[in-house]
């Protein structure tokens, strides 16, 4: 269903339903692979003293690891150092492959947002970024947006963390998204991520993370130790 969400009301085209503002969202898809950008932010890779790539970076995340808004995020018991990551996330809508540039924005369902949540103290980046709950998605897919020019702002229990601007990004969406579809056909619903800006830092149980992207919405989690 398509439509706009706002305080427990989804209103479509044909009719408006009454959710209720304490219902609880799913993720808005279910993607069968997530295919993330790594080091692409330039103030990024200077922070964490990375190189720059000369073309997109880019592992995959397993579907288990999508985890919805609002919902508590699992504090993995394996790791002693977990961080959070605000990243802009594509949603692609029909099976495709060797996309050009110019033909993105027409195999794409919108755009979401994604927490791209890392296990720092792990041997190796799969081990570090593919656990269950390792990447929020949400609150929901925007249909209408140009994903350039988009302002971006991360807060952790309240406290400004991360502020930037799509435009920054060393390799924009469309020119990421037909580098992956040169590689691997993309499926109904896979999400791509295109990296977070400078200052992705550490969480702890009990914390509250809020990612905002301009003109898309705010993905909102709680952290949670498992007992």
């Amino acid at each position: 269903m398509t439509g706009n969400y706002e305080n427990g009301v989804l209103k479509s085209e044909e009719n408006t339903y009454e959710i209720g503002a304490e219902a609880d969202l799913l993720a808005p898809v279910a993607p069968p692979t997530l295919y993330c950008v790594g080091r692409n932010y330039t103030s990024t890779n200077d922070l964490m003293d990375y190189d720059h790539p000369d073309e997109p970076d880019f592992f995959i995340k397993p579907s288990v690891a999508t985890h919805p808004p609002q919902a508590p995020i699992p504090y993995p018991t394996f790791s002693d150092d977990v961080t959070y990551a605000g990243e802009l996330a594509a949603v692609v809508g029909e099976r495709c492959k060797n996309v050009s540039e110019d033909e993105i924005d027409g195999i794409l369902r919108g755009y979401t947002i994604m927490n791209d949540v890392d296990a720092l103290d792990q041997q190796g980046r799969t081990a570090r970024k593919a656990f269950d709950g390792s990447a929020p998605l949400g609150p929901w897919i925007e249909t209408d947006i140009d994903p350039t020019g988009i302002d971006i702002r991360t807060e952790i229990n309240g406290e400004e963390r991360q502020r930037s601007n799509t435009d920054a990004m060393i390799f924009d969406p469309r020119e990421v998204i037909s580098f992956l579809s040169e590689r691997c056909t993309l499926l109904p619903n896979d999400v791509v991520a295109f990296g977070s800006p400078a200052n992705p830092g550490r969480i702890e149980p009990g914390d509250e993370i809020e990612i905002t992207y301009e003109g898309i919405g705010t993905l909102r989690n709680t952290v949670t130790s498992i007992e």
